[in-house]
């Protein structure tokens, strides 16, 4: 953040720096974007700030040329501290909408004071100044870009009073959400889905992506139509579906999610971030791999991006069917546990028809009825147990747990290995997750053991993961 170093990237529009800083200009007002086409302005009339909601809180409004609210989010290596990056990604994720601070910092394990102090000091806003810049920003785009009604755009935003909502919109933003609704140009699809934009930044292999989660799909609950990926949801009580696409025009993906799931845009929009790793900072990590002699080939051909999951329960029982069988007959097990377990939903594509089973449904069946689809004794034992575990509290899978403190508890379960362990923590998202002992990634560099790997990859640190990645792209790819 020395600003004369953020000024030049300002004045050269410098992509690899959309979402890592935003600029406030004294004269108008108004924050941006760095990637902003409007005249930059001079260097005495700039502040500069990591996150939207600094701006905001220091009185600037978000522009209406570069958009703020479509920019790239911050990965979560750029939080100072693990503790800040798990609350962020809480709180942006709608944590705060249906539950209190003290409700959170316990989830945290910390207490609501500390979480205050501590996210005031990194990152110079309080909890629910970072609540509100998020679902307001989330407001602002539904109201340009969207059809839903104003009253539902309130309620999908996080906002339980329409006359509060048009008050902290009119405050924030200057205008009122009708206002701003009938300022927009050109004709809009009245559809009944829901359309939101999140950015990334620049190179992003979509084709790559595509093509890993195909090899790795859930028949029934997800499915990639062309290039998109389609897949069903559920959220709570809310049920639903939604489709991914990469944006026709901007560096970033276009979102379609049904209105059924309206009241849960924020934790989707949390979801697909993580899932597609969109957040990522590919400059940052290709300076930590291009070093290796066997990487940097690898990251010349295809820049990695992590693949996350939409839902830890889903990813880790994948894995665990998954376990020393090639990735078709795991694809084979997940259909028939899906067909027993799951439970019947509608969509638009015919092939897409159910919902993965939730902990609960998994944890009151039997063993025996896990074992059923062709699955051996001892990996339906570690399901099953994965699911009491989720269902008693005594393990999260929901991006709050400490990686750390996942380890452990992953690891402590029947037919959970160190590799099982840290495939699930790279599909939740931990950029240095990385599992040694996997046998491709152990003879791409020349067949060494997991520990001369382990040995090797720490100079790779904090991205491992993207190493791994990248490996099992080219083995894929051949």
């Amino acid at each position: 953040m020395e600003p004369d170093v953020l000024y030049r990237a300002l004045k050269a529009r410098d992509g690899r720096y959309d979402g890592r800083f935003f600029v406030g200009v004294t004269t108008t007002g108004i924050y941006c974007r760095p990637v902003c086409v409007a005249r930059t302005p001079g260097r005495a009339r700039c502040r500069f700030y990591r996150r939207a909601a600094e701006a905001e809180r220091d009185g600037f409004r978000a522009c209406f040329r570069c958009r703020p609210e479509l920019a790239p989010g911050s990965a979560p290596i750029d939080a100072r501290g693990t503790l800040v990056a798990r609350a962020v990604a809480q709180i942006e994720g709608g944590a705060l909408v249906d539950q209190s601070l003290a409700a959170l910092a316990d989830t945290l394990g910390v207490s609501d004071r500390h979480l205050r102090r501590v996210l005031g000091a990194e990152l110079g806003v309080s909890p629910v100044a970072l609540m509100q810049s998020a679902r307001l920003a989330l407001a602002r785009q539904l109201s340009i870009d969207g059809t839903l009604p104003l009253t539902q755009v309130a309620h999908a935003s996080g906002f339980r009073s329409l006359r509060r909502f048009n008050a902290a919109f009119l405050e924030r933003y200057g205008r009122s959400p009708s206002a701003m609704r009938r300022a927009r140009r050109g004709a809009l699809d009245p559809a009944a889905v829901l359309r939101i934009t999140l950015g990334y930044r620049e190179p992003y292999d979509w084709a790559t992506q595509i093509a890993f989660l195909r090899a790795h799909a859930i028949a029934g609950v997800e499915h990639i139509s062309g290039d998109d990926y389609v897949r069903t949801l559920q959220l709570g009580k809310l049920r639903g579906w939604l489709r991914v696409s990469r944006h026709p025009r901007r560096p970033g993906v276009s979102v379609e999610i049904s209105t059924t799931l309206a009241r849960a845009l924020l934790p989707i929009a949390s979801a697909v971030r993580r899932a597609f790793d969109l957040d990522a900072d590919p400059s940052a990590v290709a300076a930590s791999l291009r070093g290796d002699a066997t990487l940097a080939p690898l990251l010349r051909r295809r820049p990695p991006r992590l693949l996350g999951a939409f839902d830890g329960f889903e990813v880790a029982v994948r894995t665990i069917l998954g376990q020393q069988v090639s990735v078709k007959a795991a694809c084979t097990l997940s259909a028939r546990f899906l067909a027993r377990f799951g439970e019947p939903v509608e969509t638009p594509w015919p092939v897409l028809c159910h919902l993965h089973p939730s902990p609960a449904r998994i944890a009151d069946a039997t063993i025996d009825a896990i074992a059923a689809i062709g699955l051996p004794r001892r990996r339906a034992e570690g399901i099953h147990a994965l699911a009491r575990a989720i269902t008693d509290g005594t393990l999260r899978l929901d991006g709050a747990a400490d990686p750390e403190e996942l380890a452990r508890a992953l690891g402590a379960l029947p037919c959970v290995g160190p590799w099982t362990v840290q495939y699930v923590l790279l599909r939740l998202g931990s950029t240095d997750a990385f599992p040694a002992e996997d046998l491709a990634l152990q003879r791409r560099f020349g067949g060494i053991s997991g520990k001369a790997l382990v040995a090797r990859a720490e100079a790779w640190r904090p991205w491992r993961g993207y190493a791994a990645m990248l490996v099992w792209n080219a083995h894929r790819g051949g």
